[in-house]
């Protein structure tokens, strides 16, 4: 969910598909239009179709080709270049066939064994080939890996099953590392497919109705900063990453009906543009919210903006104020922190070394449990796999397959993650998660200790989790609670002082 400026991007290819038995075999030529690089976008109708390769017919195949991506063609003529980009996404609903109009034996032999081939293909393990492709990518073995995008781009479907669908985004990865311009393609994606606010609101909505990840989070927080906050008269959270402020609803609602009245309470905002774009608007939009409600409910209420990325938050913009109860929140924000493996400034460090300086109460950690900050491209391609697989085949279970907009709340809420971690790498890879484990040793380093969570809230979220799935679980382990689907952790929470 991030919106980028307007620019140049390499354009890259992939050879022609060739069938053996079908010489009539072809693809629905790019359509004319700004408005997608390599996301699909929901048909009016049930089906849905794709752009495919425009590829010169003297298109070939050979490693100098790919090791050198200078000399990739880059042209002014935009549309150009969107013909070129790969779309990775087609299933075989997206092919249409060309026969003549004499419809003879051997027309009909040559379809029978396209028939065979799909049926081969979708017995295939779609899993086994994605790990397959990015193994021959990590080890530079171009010819293996066009090879087997070809095979995938045949296996894949936004509309499919879930691995279906992730593969798709994954294989649009794969696509975009091969071709060396990850970081470009990356930024370029969604430079005209993104949706507008409202829309996009529309989608970050069902997505966290649908699945319980974020409200497990902020309710895990929540609770942390109402039990350390129980006896306080003044209290200030400051939040890194505040989007929608729609965890603070629910706490401000909590304090009011706080035995002997409501404390006074002031909200810290940390917002980016990612955020403002998200909302439509700047963070005078959550300040007069969050007023609206605790006039509402009666409770003292003062907001206070900064208008800045997280990284770059100094100590004078937080406003810490004598004889305020200091609650800080880090929910799904640390991760975008560049740390030593990207910045000599280490921000991710450093903004835990400044929160304590600050003998905040309690600070409050929800991050996605898993490794992806510092791993090898393969080793990080099978993780994204494993972690987003569980993800989208829990939003299966909620999300009727045939939901409209089921397309649109992946491609914009999680999608474009997939493609970040896979594709780029360097400060363009934003998406840079750690384990908890390897956050613990961060707050035990910056001097934190543990602050263990009230069985009130673990008690609560187990409420929670009964309104879905019940293939979800919810584990306390070490002072901490953990999210997961099935047998993979999803969420870890935690709280420290």
């Amino acid at each position: 969910m991030y919106k980028h400026p307007r620019q140049e991007t390499e354009a890259y290819t992939l050879p022609p598909f060739e069938a053996n038995s079908v010489g009539k075999l072809r693809y629905i030529p790019a359509h004319n239009s700004l408005k997608r690089y390599c996301m699909l976008e929901p048909s009016s109708s049930s089906s849905l179709v794709s752009p495919a390769y425009a590829v010169p017919s003297n298109a070939t195949v050979n490693s100098s080709a790919h090791e050198d991506t200078s000399g990739s063609c880059v042209t002014d003529d935009f549309n150009d270049k969107i013909k070129e980009l790969e779309t990775v996404m087609m299933g075989p609903d997206s092919l249409v066939f060309d026969y003549n109009d004499s419809f003879d034996s051997t027309s009909c032999q040559e379809t029978n064994s396209w028939r065979s081939t799909l049926e081969a293909i979708s017995r295939r393990d779609l899993r086994a080939d994605l790990v397959s492709c990015a193994q021959a990518l990590s080890e530079n073995d171009l010819m293996m890996a066009h090879s087997m995008m070809e095979k995938l781009r045949q296996m894949v479907s936004v509309s499919g099953e879930p691995i279906q669908r992730l593969g798709a985004y994954l294989l649009e990865g794969l696509v975009a590392k091969l071709a060396s311009s990850g970081s470009s393609i990356y930024k370029s994606l969604y430079r005209f497919s993104e949706p507008a606010s409202t829309e996009l609101l529309s989608y970050m909505h069902i997505l966290y109705e649908v699945c319980p990840y974020f409200k497990f989070g902020y309710m895990s927080a929540n609770g942390a900063i109402a039990e350390a906050m129980k006896e306080d008269n003044r209290v200030h959270i400051i939040d890194f990453q505040i989007s929608q402020g729609s965890q603070w609803v629910t706490l401000i609602q909590a304090f009011a009906a706080r035995p002997g009245g409501p404390p006074r309470i002031r909200i810290t905002g940390i917002d980016d543009t990612t955020s403002a774009y998200a909302r439509g608007g700047g963070l005078s939009i959550v300040g007069n919210r969050l007023a609206k409600l605790a006039k509402q409910f009666n409770v003292p209420f003062e907001f206070n903006s900064v208008s800045v990325s997280a990284s770059e938050v100094k100590l004078k913009d937080l406003g810490v104020r004598p004889g305020e109860a200091l609650a800080v929140n880090f929910a799904f924000v640390l991760h975008h922190m560049p740390d030593e493996s990207v910045s000599t400034e280490n921000h991710r460090d450093r903004l835990l070394r400044m929160v304590k300086s600050l003998s905040p109460k309690v600070v409050t950690l929800v991050e996605q449990e898993s490794n992806t900050n510092t791993a090898a491209f393969f080793p990080r391609f099978k993780e994204t796999m494993d972690y987003y697989d569980a993800m989208f085949e829990s939003i299966d279970v909620t999300l009727p397959r045939n939901h409209k907009q089921r397309i649109n709340v992946e491609q914009h809420c999680l999608a474009r993650d997939v493609v970040n971690i896979i594709a780029c790498e360097g400060a363009d890879r934003v998406e840079r998660h750690e384990l908890l484990g390897k956050w613990r040793s961060r707050f035990e380093m910056a001097g934190f200790t543990s602050y263990p969570l009230s069985p009130l809230v673990n008690s609560t979220i187990k409420s929670l989790l009964r309104n879905y799935s019940d293939k979800y679980r919810l584990e306390e382990r070490d002072g901490a609670l953990y999210l997961g689907w099935m047998q993979r952790d999803l969420v870890a929470s935690c709280a420290w002082k």
